[in-house]
């Protein structure tokens, strides 16, 4: 699969916009940042475009009430949110998000690794919940170095072990049934 080059910019913009913010915030303002915020959210979430554009509307909204800087901290929070609202749908709809994921290794999943792949969907459900509430406590609490400092790598770190963990307990689930 071959990515252009707008589509690797907008994985990075997402992925640095707690970076960018405090880079740019000084030179360019709240205004700026928080409309390409909400921009962001629509065009680098495809496949959660409703809750997306809703998140974006709600951010510029926030903006037009008075709220401008907020509504730009408030993006992490949101894409909390979205990821928050696609995982635990899965849930209910369809096939859960783990298990779409692990059928792409291996499509036959047998029914132990079915309800394991239901389990780690909860999971990941409980770290966007927890993670977009330490979010939402930086935007409106925190200046904005420290914002930076958990949007921009505290939670990541998190999130990445968050995939080491699952990673670690899938082995054993898997070494303990062989």
């Amino acid at each position: 699969m071959k990515l252009s080059f707008t589509t690797t910019l907008g994985a990075l913009a997402m992925v640095l916009w707690p970076v960018l913010v405090l880079s740019l915030h000084a030179q360019v303002g709240s205004w700026p940042l928080l409309i390409m915020g909400a921009a962001l959210l629509a065009w680098r979430l495809p496949q959660a475009r409703g809750q997306a554009i809703i998140a974006g509307l709600i951010l510029v909204s926030m903006g037009l009430l008075g709220h401008i800087e907020l509504g730009m901290r408030a993006y992490p929070v949101a894409v909390n949110l979205i990821m928050l609202t696609l995982f635990a749908d899965s849930l209910f709809r369809g096939m859960p998000i783990i298990e779409r994921l692990a059928r792409l290794r291996e499509a036959d999943l047998p029914s132990e690794a079915v309800a394991y792949t239901r389990r780690v969907t909860w999971a990941w459900c409980g770290f966007f919940v927890v993670n977009g509430a330490i979010s939402a406590w930086t935007a409106l609490y925190a200046d904005l170095a420290t914002w930076t400092l958990y949007n921009g790598f505290i939670s990541y770190c998190a999130m990445g072990l968050m995939f080491a963990g699952e990673w670690l307990c899938r082995r054993h689930v898997r070494g303990s049934a062989a």
